[in-house]
C-alpha cells in the first residue's frame, strides 16, 4: 500500500507543478499586456501635446513650415502605428528625431523660448517622455520574465505545450545617448 501512496503523492506533486506553471505563465502574460497598454496611455499622452506644441511654435516660426510638418507627419504616423513593438519603437524613432528638431528651431527664437505656453508644453513633454521611459522599462522588465520562464526547464515544456509565445521588447534606440558626448569647456 506504501508504493501506491508514494506515486499518488508524485503524481500529484507534479500535477501541482503543472497547474502552477501554467497559471504563472498567464500571469506573466497578463504583466505584459497590462504593462503595454501603460505604454500606449503614455504615447497617447504624448501625441496630444505635440499638436499644442506645433501650433505655439507655428506663430514663432513660420518660415520653419518644413520642420513643423516634418513633426505632424511622424506624430501621425507613431501615433496610427499599431503593429508589433518594433515597429512602433521605428515609428517612435522618427517622431523624436522630429521633435529634436523642433527643438533645435526654438533655439533660434528668443521670443518662442521665453514664451510661458511653449515652456509649459516642454515640460510637459519632457515629463511625458520621462513617464513613456518608465512605462517602457516595466514592460520590458515584464517582457524578460515571460521570455526567461519560456526558455528555462522544465517550464518551457508547459509554455510549448499551451503555445505562450516570446514577448517583444520595445526599444527606442536613441541616437544621441549612443553617441559621443560633446564637451565645451
Amino acid at each position: 500500500m506504501i508504493p501506491v501512496y508514494v506515486v499518488g503523492g508524485l503524481v500529484l506533486l507534479v500535477l501541482i507543478w503543472f497547474v502552477a506553471t501554467y497559471n504563472r505563465f498567464v500571469r506573466l502574460r497578463q504583466h505584459v499586456k497590462e504593462s503595454w497598454s501603460g505604454i500606449e496611455t503614455e504615447l497617447k499622452r504624448r501625441y496630444d501635446l505635440i499638436p499644442n506644441l506645433v501650433e505655439t511654435v507655428k506663430g514663432y516660426a513660420t518660415h520653419e513650415r518644413q520642420v513643423l510638418e516634418a513633426v505632424i507627419q511622424a506624430r501621425t504616423q507613431a501615433a496610427n502605428s499599431h503593429g508589433s513593438p518594433a515597429e512602433q519603437a521605428r515609428d517612435e524613432n522618427m517622431l523624436a528625431g522630429s521633435l529634436r528638431q523642433l527643438f533645435a528651431v526654438a533655439e533660434g527664437y528668443p521670443d518662442l523660448k521665453a514664451s510661458a505656453n511653449f515652456l509649459a508644453l516642454q515640460q510637459q513633454l519632457g515629463n511625458t517622455e520621462d513617464r513613456i521611459q518608465a512605462a517602457r522599462r516595466f514592460y520590458n522588465a515584464n517582457c524578460r520574465d515571460l521570455n526567461t520562464r519560456l526558455q528555462v526547464f522544465p517550464s518551457n515544456i508547459i509554455g510549448g505545450m499551451f503555445g505562450f509565445k516570446k514577448a517583444e521588447f520595445f526599444e527606442i534606440e536613441e541616437a544621441a545617448q549612443r553617441g559621443p558626448v560633446k564637451v565645451n569647456l
